[in-house]
């Protein structure tokens, strides 16, 4: 069970995500959105948003550049294992902890409002209940690292996050002896890839980053002066 939990399940997971997300944007264009709910409770939306959003890009970004980065090139830099344990678990722990604090606001919201429970998915509710409890496990994490300052232990995971992505067959013994809490972690995260496609998490693919570096800004008017700007123009023509 354990070799089919981490040596071959993360392989389901990461092709049902690839996959299945082209699909869904081929067959489903008009699906791939976070449907919006903003009128409604808007400063706890923002609030909880902003937060949950902030500590959640520092969490992915950071495990992905913990995990993927070959050990060498620590080493290479002078980087010990023992400091970059201690950066993960502040780092890691802060922007867990606000993550966690927007989520549970946006899931307060989403689930104490009648309104907005009524125009809520099981997958919009279900997909914010998974993240919320893996940030509680991730946050569980930091009690068992801080036994285990040496780095050791963040070292088998980085081996074994590196061998599933060079397939390695033995990747999944790298982990096992792995704590229970690492484990379960783990294996959430995973279905969350795999559950992915299917829920309102495919809009993170289509963030508009486009629209930071746009040539210019988008220039409103209000409807009475756009009518008398347009009923200007139309008598200079008729002149």
């Amino acid at each position: 069970m354990h070799e089919f939990l981490f040596g071959i399940y993360p392989y389901i997971c990461l092709s049902v995500l690839l996959v299945g997300s082209i699909v869904r944007y081929e067959r489903d264009p008009f699906t791939w959105k976070s449907s919006s709910s903003q009128l409604l409770r808007r400063k706890q939306l923002i609030a909880g948003s902003v937060m949950f959003h902030t500590g959640v890009l520092i969490v992915f970004f950071g495990h992905l550049v913990g995990l993927l980065t070959p050990i060498q090139l620590f080493d290479m830099l002078g980087i010990s294992h023992s400091f970059k344990q201690a950066l993960a678990i502040v780092v890691g722990g802060v922007a867990g902890l606000l993550a966690l604090a927007g989520g549970l606001m946006l899931l307060h919201r989403r689930l104490r409002d009648p309104r907005i429970r009524r125009t809520s998915s099981f997958a919009d509710i279900g997909i914010l209940v998974l993240l919320v409890v893996q940030l509680l496990l991730g946050l569980a994490t930091i009690a068992i690292s801080l036994q285990h300052l040496e780095g050791g232990q963040m070292v088998a995971f980085m081996a074994w996050s590196i061998g599933i992505f060079t397939f390695d067959i033995s990747a999944a013994s790298y982990i096992t002896d792995a704590h229970i809490i690492f484990k379960i972690h783990i294996f959430l995260g995973l279905t969350i890839f795999l559950l992915f496609p299917f829920t309102r998490l495919v809009h993170m693919l289509s963030a508009p980053i486009g629209y930071i570096f746009r040539p210019g800004y988008q220039v409103v008017r209000s409807r009475r002066k756009a009518a008398s700007t347009d009923s200007s123009s139309a008598h200079a023509q008729g002149g």
